[in-house]
């Protein structure tokens, strides 16, 4: 499955796109403008979005990875 996928099953599944839900994740402090907020982990994330929003962990990894940057 290629990262758009992963991200396309997101939206379909919580109605927000990878957009959203970073912003959502720095209103919760868990992210900033440049990434993961500092001494956040990954995992702190993943936990959110499993509890939050029901996601896989494969799917929330691909938001962790959006946060930090990646676009493709």
């Amino acid at each position: 499955m290629s990262f758009q996928a992963y991200l396309d099953n997101v939206e379909a599944k919580t109605g927000k796109s990878a957009e959203d839900l970073q912003a959502i994740a720095i209103g919760k402090g868990l992210a900033d403008a440049n990434g993961l907020a500092p001494g956040v982990k990954a995992t702190a994330i993943v936990d959110w979005l499993k509890s939050d929003f029901d996601l896989g962990h494969g799917h929330a990894m691909s938001i962790v990875a959006w946060i930090k940057g990646k676009r493709s």
